[in-house]
């Protein structure tokens, strides 16, 4: 595979979930990636939910930024026609009562059958975990978006997680800048190679098992 900046891979990842999601549904973006996938979505019955209190997330021109109007990440956003309003208790009340259809979150590790690490590096500073675990629990599908390897080119899709995980439930799907994969009966299955990829690359940049 040709190497790409960071930038480029992180939009090549985001179209590929984008091309995933079909409406009428409703679905959580996450902080990272998952706020690009909104850009590459054509549907117009895929509704925006965000943690912080607002169903018919959209983007927003510069000069129409109103401070007090940001997503779970505090980045500014827009709101659709037919927009909602809520409080937080009435947003998680949603993600816990199964009403997100799919959630869509990055992740810092993944093991081989689905788990996810994504809220917590062993011996730097927590932010907190945000929506993550009830996200997991409640969410219909969970999407999961990353870099394929860490700065030092170490696989983050692992045996087994070493970072504290989020939930012992297991994500529907993966993807990243070399493969897209489903989880299925707890085994990683792979999808699709993205393109330039070839499977001995992806074989050696992946210390997880997957069938293909």
């Amino acid at each position: 595979m040709t190497s790409m900046n960071k930038t480029d891979m992180q939009h090549l990842i985001a179209k590929r979930v984008a091309a995933e999601l079909e409406g009428p549904c409703v679905v959580n973006l996450g902080i990272g990636i998952p706020t690009l996938v909104a850009e590459y979505m054509d549907a117009g019955n895929i509704y925006m939910h965000t943690e912080n209190g607002l169903l018919g997330v959209t983007d927003v021109e510069e000069a129409d930024i109103d401070p007090n109007l940001v997503n779970a990440g505090k980045l500014p956003v827009g709101e659709a026609i037919g927009a909602s309003y809520f409080n937080s208790s009435d947003s998680f009340a949603m993600i816990r009562g199964g009403h997100v259809d799919v959630a869509i979150l990055g992740a810092l590790q993944v093991d081989q059958i689905g788990v996810i690490a994504n809220w917590a590096v062993p011996g730097k500073n927590i932010m907190g975990v945000g929506g993550a675990m009830d996200l997991l629990v409640g969410a219909k599908k969970v999407f999961v978006t990353m870099s394929h390897t860490s700065k030092d080119g170490s696989s983050k899709l692992l045996k087994e997680c070493t970072y504290p995980i989020t939930s012992t439930r297991s994500v529907d799907m993966i993807f990243t800048e070399l493969a897209v994969f489903e989880v299925v009966d707890k085994q990683l299955k792979l999808v699709e190679l993205m393109p330039g990829v070839t499977i001995e690359e992806l074989r050696a940049k992946t210390e997880a098992d997957f069938i293909h």
